[in-house]
């Protein structure tokens, strides 16, 4: 006889959404996550070009004036690159592939192409290794 498979949560939370690298996550939810990530960093632009010096020309600005310019960048850049890994791995699993892929965004160059590449992969329909349907995931046995 086989065993239950095991409960799933499929009304998990926003905060599960974007912090959690278990489960599956659609390709709609995956792009709401990219474009709040993107609507952050643009915020986080708009501050510092508000507060540059307008006599500094902009071809001798570059990326440490930027993170530079405000001492909780560093700290916002982890946080959305922690929120990017989350969604990249949750989506993978939703295609049935691993979540290791999800490392292709800390490579240079890379990152970007993988982003896309990921977000287009359809979802697999039936049940997979991490969770019943999209936007879910499975429960720990206890």
């Amino acid at each position: 006889m086989a065993p239950n498979p095991p409960a799933a949560n499929l009304t998990p939370s926003v905060f599960w959404a974007l912090l959690s690298p278990i489960g599956r996550i659609s390709r709609e939810a995956y792009w709401l996550g990219f474009a709040l990530i993107w609507i952050v960093i643009g915020i986080a632009m708009r501050m510092w070009w508000s507060t540059m010096d307008p006599n500094v020309p902009i071809d001798q600005l570059n990326l440490m004036d930027f993170v530079g310019s405000n001492p909780l960048f560093p700290f916002l850049f982890f946080a959305l690159q922690w929120i990017e890994l989350a969604l990249v791995i949750k989506r993978s699993q939703d295609a049935g592939l691993t979540g290791f892929l999800g490392l292709l965004v800390l490579v240079p160059f890379i990152n970007l192409l993988a982003v896309i590449i990921i977000g287009l992969l359809p979802a697999q329909p039936a049940p997979n290794r991490y969770g019943p349907v999209s936007n879910s995931y499975y429960r720990r046995r206890t």
